[in-house]
């Protein structure tokens, strides 16, 4: 039996890379104090519009926009409903994700089994992409390189500039925020839509660079995955990343397994990152204080400022 684990590494990283772009979104929108659960919802129908795209003749670039687009556009209803109307924001998210889900499958019932004529192939870097091991970080197609970039520049933004300070003084305190002169509600519609457009680009990885076809439900679940890596990360991008290859590995694991002949129930490897989600979320809530002190004081809070 072959078990050379560079292959595991190589799923795992498949896996995590979407789940990167889509919570690290969602950590910039969380961190202004907006709990936006219709991840889920943003990243199916950006994965709609991206194929869509590529299937009447677009270029991966207009894949590309049409996905971000998408979800940006779902993100906006979401804006308007929680942020302006000041809706309930647990609502409104869960509200959003079963829309996304449905327009997916209704306007994406005539490109199911499809594949996409054109998609995204890896970047190998010269030697560095045939190391053992970590070669598959170097062998990643460009969306993959566009999160680890992406990760250092959230993470710079944060704590390294004057709007990434103003982004988390409204996340813990508008009322104080406005007070000094922050637009609030700018800020959180900004954060919001930003969120909106990078769960549109996970999508697009989906069913333009992993899969490369359209059927419903093609994100099979991982939004909420990506929400809770959010507060597995406890709201740092570094940890972001660190999660998502966490969950990458157990999605791959039993993929692997099987390729070197240990036999494993199919529907024992298809429940593996949900198990996991749940025993992480039950662990970090046992600690409730880690939880205040990094959880944004006002997340899910509403707060109107006139603008």
């Amino acid at each position: 039996m072959n078990f050379s684990v560079t292959p595991l590494v190589a799923s795992a990283l498949a896996a995590a890379i979407p789940l990167v772009i889509a919570a690290l979104g969602e950590l910039v929108t969380e961190r202004s104090g907006v709990l936006n659960l219709g991840l889920e919802g943003l990243m199916l129908m950006g994965a709609l519009a991206s194929f869509v795209a590529v299937a009447h003749g677009g270029g991966l670039a207009v894949s590309l926009l049409c996905g971000v687009l998408a979800g940006v556009a779902g993100a906006l209803v979401f804006a308007v409903i929680a942020i302006t109307l000041q809706g309930n924001q647990v609502a409104t998210g869960l509200s959003l994700t079963i829309l996304g889900t449905g327009v997916s499958a209704f306007a994406g019932r005539q490109y199911v089994g499809f594949r996409a004529p054109t998609a995204f192939s890896d970047w190998p870097i010269p030697v560095l992409g045939k190391l053992p091991i970590v070669g598959p970080f170097f062998s990643m197609n460009a969306l993959g390189y566009f999160a680890v970039v992406a990760l250092f520049l959230i993470s710079a933004f944060l704590y390294r500039t004057r709007s990434g300070l103003e982004l988390r003084s409204v996340g813990e305190s508008p009322s104080v925020a406005r007070s000094l002169g922050l637009h609030v509600t700018r800020t959180r519609y900004l954060a919001t839509l930003f969120g909106g457009g990078m769960a549109g680009l996970a999508g697009c990885y989906y069913a333009v660079a992993q899969f490369k076809m359209w059927q419903d439900g093609l994100t099979s679940g991982n939004g909420w995955i990506a929400l809770a890596l959010v507060v597995f990360a406890s709201w740092r991008p570094p940890r972001v990343a660190l999660g998502a290859l966490l969950f990458g590995g157990v999605s791959a694991l039993g993929l692997w397994l099987q390729t070197v002949g240990i036999p494993v129930s199919t529907f024992a490897l298809a429940s593996l990152p949900y198990l996991a989600t749940v025993v992480v979320l039950v662990t970090i809530s046992a600690d409730q204080q880690a939880l205040r002190r990094y959880a944004p004081a006002s997340l899910g809070k509403p707060f109107f400022d006139g603008d």
